[in-house]
């Protein structure tokens, strides 16, 4: 995920500095010529701020959904036993959930995961 990050910011400083490079000769050029050139500038940093921005709040949206607390109930059909616990989302992985106070809990394929919605903490 970092790198993913740091080959994005990468691409885009190296798109500004190309776009921020001074041009030879720019005097011999028309003034339509030189608006459309400012125009696509300007639309340029507007589709990078929309992304930056957009990813941002998909970052914040996936930390806010990951960090909820919802009640999880494991019920074992052997021992024909329930217990219950208090989980973070990012917490849920496929055989294996780790609770609110630490606990690392590995499942077995024949118990059942009951995951309940958002609880208050």
């Amino acid at each position: 995920m970092l790198t993913k990050i740091i080959i994005t910011l990468l691409i885009i400083f190296g798109a500004w500095f190309y776009l921020r490079k001074p041009k030879a000769n720019t005097s011999t050029q028309g003034a339509s010529r030189l608006g459309q050139e400012m125009m696509f500038k300007y639309v340029f940093y507007g589709f990078i701020l929309i992304s930056m921005l957009a990813s941002g709040g998909y970052w914040c949206w996936n930390w806010q959904d990951g960090n909820q607390v919802v009640t999880v109930t494991i019920v074992s059909p052997l021992e024909n036993s329930s217990m219950t616990y208090k989980v973070k989302k990012k917490d849920i992985l496929s055989h294996e959930i780790k609770t609110l106070d630490g606990l690392n809990i590995r499942l077995s394929n024949q118990e059942r995961v009951i995951i309940a919605q958002k609880t208050q903490e």
